[in-house]
């Protein structure tokens, strides 16, 4: 249960998400008293909760990090420096020593070993009381000033505390995710804010035969999205047909790295697949050539070039060569060969928009990296004021890594603070 809200504490973390349970439970394991989360909502930790599925993606078996800034399209050479301090393996040894045990998946995903999110929530709950860290449900922060060394906040309590408080805070950590409320704090402290897309999201294709073979998977292939504006993006990995386009892993990654130029051009422009991954014309034609010497009498419709390309996608792409699925090996063309090789290679789709579904709740946007002291998440422009997790302007691809920057920004804030209250004591 809430506790009563103090006129003034020494630390007021706002955002009950993962960064901010990791600023607050980090200071207070460093030895800072007095340190509340404010949580707007009735439900802390609500993200982890219902991530993965109900399993949370805690991290990502990627262990240096060089390697890892690479799996985020925004903060990539920001984000150097904090990971060389806090990167997936000292999350991994943090959780674990905190009672929780994480194990890799074959794709290198980390998960509870319980499979289940609650664990990830509990683990942070339970370490968050341990230290002495108060909690406060149904608190939303309305406005934040620097005032006379310190911060005044205006607090709006919901429940039975039904009214707004002002409460006096020597330290603040905005960490309230990707929130408009969060957006508005820091510009109110003097901050730029990068205007917030969508990212990690599925492609909505125009009308294509490509859907009716919803359900059909493929991996790897080479995506490539060509935009109006000449902006190339090319990614490699699993893909996932749907009843309304693509999706999958490869997907997901694209429209990370591209989220942008995809807004910038409302979701319009070219996609290319190649279902080879990378296959060269000589390497296909041998393939074709096997084909026609060991299945001469087949028809193409029932000896796939290769085992691993399905055969309700062979057929899709039979039609788009304009070949003759009845056709027997022995008959093909030269001509109707070179078709199918460009289908294989290059085959090309229309997007029309973004698929129904986001995939973590990530958007790219929030506050400008050069505007906070990466090695501490401290305001460059008000002392006291840390920002952490998805309100900064990082976002990662899927596989754990919006968690891993949630933890490790929270846990340098964290630390930042010890450090500032020991020098202050």
């Amino acid at each position: 249960m809430n506790r009563l809200l103090p006129d003034r504490v020494a630390v007021a973390v706002v955002g009950g998400g993962p960064a901010g349970f990791m600023a607050a439970i980090t200071a207070a394991e460093a030895g800072v008293r007095d340190i509340h989360v404010l949580e707007a909502t009735q439900e802390p930790l609500q993200k982890v909760r219902i991530s993965g599925g109900g399993r949370c993606n805690v991290t990502h078996a990627c262990w240096d990090p060089r390697e890892l800034v690479g799996h985020y399209p925004r903060g990539q050479r920001a984000l150097r420096g904090p990971f060389s301090r806090f990167a997936c393996g000292d999350a991994v040894a943090w959780f674990d020593a905190h009672g929780l045990e994480l194990v890799e998946e074959a794709d290198g995903r980390l998960f509870p070993r319980s499979n289940r999110s609650s664990s990830v929530v509990a683990t942070l709950r339970s370490a968050a009381a341990a230290a002495g860290v108060t909690v406060h449900r149904g608190m939303g922060v309305q406005a934040v000033q620097a005032e006379g060394g310190d911060f005044l906040l205006q607090v709006r309590c919901s429940g039975a505390q039904g009214n707004t408080r002002r409460l006096v805070a020597g330290q603040v950590v905005l960490a309230t995710g990707g929130h408009p409320s969060g957006r508005r704090l820091a510009s109110s402290l003097g901050h730029t804010t990068v205007p917030p897309v969508p990212s990690l999201f599925t492609l909505a294709l125009a009308d294509d035969p490509l859907v009716a073979l919803a359900g059909v998977t493929m991996d790897p292939v080479q995506l490539t999205l060509e935009l109006p504006d000449g902006h190339r993006e090319r990614q490699r990995g699993p893909l996932l047909i749907t009843h309304w386009g693509v999706s999958g892993p490869v997907t997901l990654r694209l429209t990370a790295f591209a989220a942008r130029s995809l807004h910038a051009a409302r979701y319009q422009a070219e996609l290319i697949v190649d279902w080879t991954d990378g296959g060269s014309e000589s390497e296909l034609a041998a393939r074709f050539q096997e084909a026609r010497r060991v299945q001469a009498r087949r028809q193409l419709a029932n000896a796939r070039p290769w085992p691993a390309l399905g055969r309700r996608l062979w057929l899709h792409l039979l039609q788009a060569g304009g070949v003759d699925p009845a056709l027997r090996w022995a008959d093909l063309s030269k001509h109707h060969q070179q078709a199918l090789v460009e289908a294989l290679r290059r085959s090309r789709y229309r997007v029309r928009g973004r698929g129904p579904f986001g995939e973590e709740f990530v958007t790219a946007g929030g506050v400008a990296l050069g505007e906070v002291n990466m090695a501490s998440m401290e305001s460059r422009r008000q002392p006291g004021l840390y920002l952490v997790g998805e309100l900064l302007d990082v976002d990662g691809v899927t596989g754990g890594f919006n968690f891993q920057h949630c933890w490790s920004s929270g846990w340098l804030a964290g630390e930042a603070i010890a450090r500032a209250k020991g020098a202050a004591g």
